[in-house]
């Protein structure tokens, strides 16, 4: 398997996933979450086997060939064709290509009985009680005893799905919900049947956050179980109160965005991208199961869905739904949204309220809840309207679909991409805060909130000696919340700040493990966070036995050096102060390298140009699997001169030993630069040389500097060595440079490039192949470096970098391929 795990939480796992591994998985349902949840095995190492039925009559393009039905390419079409969609689908469903390998198709007809080999059976077929059922009485028929078999089910009860069944298949059996896309959503809800072995429970739950990178949160058998319980009644009622305040689509979108810490698709997006069907099907048998709910008409759809719905206008399935892609007269691409009063598309207009305005300079998502609520124009009333609401709701919920409050805030937060769960931001305005807005409202939350601020307790949650802890409420005590105990998260080390400024934070992590932790805006690395890195090791050296360079950012590890003083000089025209601030910023990296102490980057998301630098010089890299990494800074109009230019040829001198032509190697190396290539996940960065053999790839990205702060220990322990700065870096000279001219100038003759693009890549191909030399030879990093800077240097008085900077600067996105 892809993720790498240390001792000490090896020795932690309970006795059944001691007994328990998970070599071989067998997926039962082919389609968009058969195929994900299929590739995402694949992506940890599993071999896996995916199953759907067969045709039962042949399409024209088969009749056409003269085809019949009993043609292995036909009885494996379906399997066949949900494959290659897979192949195909973006973003990404598996790390990188060459996992597909990992996957074995065929049949049910044809295949079922190679089920007895595998160690889990996950059922992802169509949501009908008959046809599942049919299904597991033939799964019966070939399925070891002791074999796991879960259910991918949204919403079927577990003691409906197992009925009739033998003992051994009711013991092993549950519901395992993952959400879409399997990959890139956390949530992992395990859901026991009425006859479940916990310890299958207790594997899941390991196995889920372990392997898979999963939150894995118990839910109990109720409709729909936790997330899309709550998620969906928050989406309608969102829709509901839309329609009430004459609240377009565009601004309902930007009001639950990012600013409330969710994904930027809002909740109309969101709706569109999910497919409407998927809300109403979910709603409506919510309708229907529900008993006790004292909302259930909340699930009564919205008249608006309802018009959508008939107009079978559903989202991107469809072609259009709320929102609606043409192409303008020029074949330009417009975005058009609907009136909700008209039903009617037109282009979609930018948003703007004062109460949003008042947030931007805040950048402590808890912090903006006080001011979005107390706004006194339509914004403020939206979301007076729309969290009271939801507070109370999820109030009632307890101990219906769960007994812990943090359990209803682990599914919403890591099934929807929400920053902060339901009582985190009841939390972040106060409880009693909370209860006085619900009452506004001529509504009131469950007793046990009246209860819990009657008992003294003043919050859902605490944190007590770097513990965070939540509201229990049978005991009306404060009790740690599960798992959580092998995390690391820096929030809750507060009380173990050792210094910071306006850009850093060094946390003393124990065991004489400092973590420096980046706080500018998307962690551009200015002169504040350069300051951080070298006070983190001067500290270190003197205090400590290694360094963790982390965060918890949602957004990026690092997008890369802060670009606004660097405009400001070349504006000016100050290139000595240029010059001196790309030579502090070298020194730094370098100093990474070779300081007395291990230094560990944990990159995750975004790590960018000197984000990505940074990593390249650390002793070793501890990355999320879904690591967004590359050198960018072409996308500019500069090359990477934060060392990573030099650490790139280095990487590839390293290479130049594995029988590869070297100029082969050092190619592929000047074009993921040259053209600012992003990998798509910390597999691709390995394979592009940006992570190193000796990296590791985590899954749960709660564990992540966890993890990276157990590797710095062990390399403190088993002796670690300062290096040497490095002399035996091959570089190519003018045979490499001129290989690079002629295909920049072939590039540029055909009109792929532009003058200034020419010139850039030029400037990249000099630097890599170490300077005008006459034969290939080796040479130091410093000698590479200089290069780096002179190049670096000179890229700065163009006219045209200063106007790509400038047009980063205004739009405020990092360049990406």
């Amino acid at each position: 398997m892809q993720t790498t795990l240390s001792k000490p939480h090896l020795e932690g796992r309970a006795s059944a996933a001691r007994n328990r591994s998970i070599r071989r998985v067998a997926v039962l349902g082919s389609g968009i979450m058969g195929s994900r949840i299929a590739a995402h095995f694949a992506n940890i190492g599993v071999e896996v086997l995916l199953l759907d039925i067969v045709p039962n009559a042949l399409t024209p393009a088969e009749e056409a060939k003269g085809l019949t039905l009993d043609k292995p390419a036909v009885r494996n079409r379906i399997v066949n064709d949900a494959f290659q969609n897979l192949l195909k689908a973006s973003p990404a469903a598996l790390y990188s290509p060459k996992f597909a390998s990992r996957i074995t198709l065929g049949s049910f007809d044809d295949n079922l009985q190679d089920i007895g080999k595998y160690d889990w059976i996950i059922e992802v077929v169509v949501e009908r009680l008959d046809i599942k059922r049919s299904l597991y009485e033939r799964v019966e028929q070939y399925r070891k005893p002791g074999t796991l078999i879960t259910s991918n089910t949204s919403g079927i009860p577990m003691h409906l799905l197992t009925e009739g069944r033998s003992e051994d298949f009711r013991r092993n059996f549950c519901g395992t919900h993952f959400f879409n896309p399997p990959r890139y959503l956390r949530l992992l809800e395990i859901i026991p049947g009425p006859d479940t072995d916990p310890a299958i429970i207790d594997f899941l739950m390991k196995y889920g956050d372990l392997y898979l990178g999963k939150t894995t949160v118990l839910c109990k058998d109720t409709p729909a179980f936790i997330a899309n319980r709550l998620g969906i009644y928050a989406m309608i009622q969102t829709i509901r109160v839309a329609e009430e305040m004459g609240l377009t689509v565009e601004e309902v979108d930007k009001l639950t965005g990012p600013v409330v810490g969710r994904p930027k698709s809002g909740t109309f997006r969101l709706s569109d991208v999910v497919g409407l069907d998927t809300t109403v099907n979910v709603a409506s048998n919510l309708l229907k199961a529900l008993k006790d709910d004292e909302s259930k008409d909340g699930f009564q759809l919205p008249p608006v869905i309802q018009k959508l719905t008939e107009n079978k206008w559903l989202g991107d399935k469809t072609g259009q739904g709320f929102y609606k892609k043409i192409k303008d007269e020029k074949g330009q691409s417009v975005i058009l949204a609907l009136d909700l009063k008209t039903f009617e598309y037109k282009p979609s207009q930018k948003v703007k309220f004062a109460t949003l305005e008042g947030t931007k300079s805040i950048d402590n998502l808890k912090k903006r809840f006080s001011i979005l609520l107390a706004g006194q124009d339509q914004a403020g009333e939206f979301y007076r309207r729309t969290f009271a609401d939801q507070f109370r709701y999820a109030s009632y919920r307890i101990p219906e679909v769960a007994d812990e409050l943090y359990r209803i805030d682990a599914a919403i937060t890591a099934g929807f991409g929400w920053q902060l769960g339901l009582f985190e931001t009841w939390d972040a305005i106060g409880v009693r805060k909370g209860i006085e807005l619900i009452e506004s409202m001529e509504q009131k939350p469950a007793r046990w909130v009246y209860d819990m601020l009657e008992a003294g307790f003043e919050s859902f949650y605490k944190v007590e000696g770097g513990v965070r802890k939540y509201y229990d409420i049978p005991t009306k005590s404060y009790q740690a919340v599960p798992g959580t105990e092998q995390f690391i998260l820096l929030e809750n080390f507060s009380d173990n700040v050792v210094w910071k400024n306006a850009g850093s934070v060094l946390y003393d992590l124990g065991d004489g493990i400092l973590n420096l932790e980046f706080r500018s805006k998307m962690n551009t690395m200015g002169a504040e966070v350069i300051e951080g890195i070298n006070k983190a090791i001067s500290l270190g050296e003197k205090e400590f036995r290694g360094l963790v360079i982390g965060n918890e950012s949602a957004e990026a590890f690092s997008a890369g050096a802060n670009l606004a003083t660097l405009f400001m000089f070349a504006i000016e025209q100050e290139f000595d102060e240029i010059n001196l601030m790309i030579a502090q910023f070298q020194q730094t990296m370098l100093r990474a390298r070779y300081s007395a102490i291990p230094v560990v980057g944990a990159p995750h998301s975004l790590a960018l140009g000197g984000g990505c630098e940074l990593n390249l010089h650390c002793d070793r890299v501890v990355a999320h699997s879904e690591l967004y990494m590359g050198l960018v800074e072409v996308g500019v109009g500069l090359i990477p001169a934060g060392g990573g230019t030099k650490e790139m040829a280095a990487r590839a001198s390293d290479l130049y030993q594995t029988g590869d032509p070297e100029l082969n190697i050092l190619q592929s190396t000047f074009m993921n630069i040259a053209t600012a290539k992003v990998s798509t996940s910390a597999q691709e960065a390995r394979e592009m040389n940006y992570l190193l053999p000796t990296a590791q790839i985590v899954l749960n990205r709660n564990r992540l500097i966890a993890e990276a702060k157990q590797v710095a220990i062990e390399l403190a322990e088993n002796g670690y060595t300062q290096p040497k700065p490095r002399k035996d870096i091959k570089v190519q000279g003018k045979t490499g440079i001129a290989l690079f001219k002629a295909g920049i100038t072939a590039m540029r003759m055909g009109r792929y490039i532009s003058e200034h693009d020419q010139k850039i890549a030029e400037k990249l191909a000099y630097v890599i192949c170490g300077g005008d030399l006459s034969t290939p030879q080796t040479v130091s990093e410093q000698y590479l470096i200089d290069l780096e800077r002179e190049a670096f240097l000179s890229l700065t008085g163009e006219k045209k970098t200063l106007e790509r900077m400038q047009g980063l600067l205004q739009g405020g996105k990092p360049p990406r391929n």
